[in-house]
C-alpha cells in the first residue's frame, strides 16, 4: 500500500473528481447495509451540493489513477432539507454545526487507519473555520435480521463511539433510494451522530 497517493478538494474544486467519486459510492454503497443500486448520471448530479458549497471538503485516497478511498464534509446549512430539517426542528442553529457525508473505501483498504485519517481530516477542516460547535452524520437503520445482512456483518458503531460520536436517535431523517433488486425507491430511516469539535 506504499503507493497510495492522497488529495484534498474544496468547493468548486471537488468537480474535478465527479466521477472518480461517484464510482466509488456506487461501488461501496452496493454492499450491506446499504445496498444501493447506483446509477453514476444520478451520483454527478447528487454530488453538485459539494461544489457549490465554498466550505465543503473532499479528501481523497489513489491507487495509481484509481480512487479507492474518499470523504467528505460540508456546511450543514449548505446541505438539502431532508439531512437540514431534523436539527432545525429540535432548536438547533444549522450555521454553527459540520456535516460529514460519506466515509467509503474499497474492501482492500480497510484496516490501515483510513478511517481514522478519513476523521482526523474532516474535523480539522471543520474546526479550522472556528464557527463551528459540533459534527454529525447519518447512518441508515436497517433490521437485524434482514435478509441481505452477511453473517460476518460488523457494523461501525463500536469505531464511531471510539472518535466520540453519540449516536441521537431523536435525531432521524428519511431518505429514499432504490435497493439492489427492486424496482422502485423506498424510504430509509437514518439516524444522526453527534459530536462536539471542543473535544479531541
Amino acid at each position: 500500500m506504499q503507493d497510495l497517493s492522497y488529495i484534498s478538494k474544496k468547493g468548486a474544486e471537488i468537480e474535478s473528481v465527479f466521477e472518480d467519486l461517484g464510482k466509488l459510492r456506487i461501488a461501496v454503497f452496493h454492499d450491506f447495509p446499504y445496498l444501493y443500486e447506483g446509477d453514476l448520471a444520478y451520483e454527478k448530479e447528487y454530488l453538485k451540493i459539494y461544489s457549490e458549497s465554498a466550505r465543503a471538503l473532499l479528501f481523497a485516497v489513489y491507487d495509481g489513477g484509481k480512487m479507492v478511498g474518499a470523504t467528505t464534509c460540508i456546511p450543514l446549512s449548505d446541505e438539502t432539507e431532508e439531512v437540514r430539517a431534523p436539527f432545525e426542528k429540535a432548536g438547533y442553529d444549522a450555521r454553527t454545526i459540520f456535516y460529514f457525508g460519506e466515509s467509503i473505501l474499497l474492501q482492500k483498504y480497510r484496516g490501515l487507519g483510513l478511517g481514522h485519517r478519513f476523521f482526523d481530516e474532516r474535523e480539522a477542516h471543520a474546526r479550522s473555520f472556528c464557527d463551528y460547535h459540533l459534527a454529525c452524520f447519518c447512518a441508515v437503520e436497517r433490521a437485524a435480521d434482514h435478509p441481505a445482512r452477511p453473517d460476518n456483518y460488523r457494523p461501525n458503531d463500536a469505531f464511531w463511539q471510539k472518535r466520540g460520536y453519540i449516536k441521537t436517535p431523536q435525531l432521524q431523517s428519511t431518505m429514499q433510494w432504490l435497493d439492489i433488486g427492486d424496482t422502485e425507491e423506498t424510504a430509509k430511516t437514518m439516524t444522526f451522530w453527534l459530536k462536539d469539535l471542543k473535544s479531541k
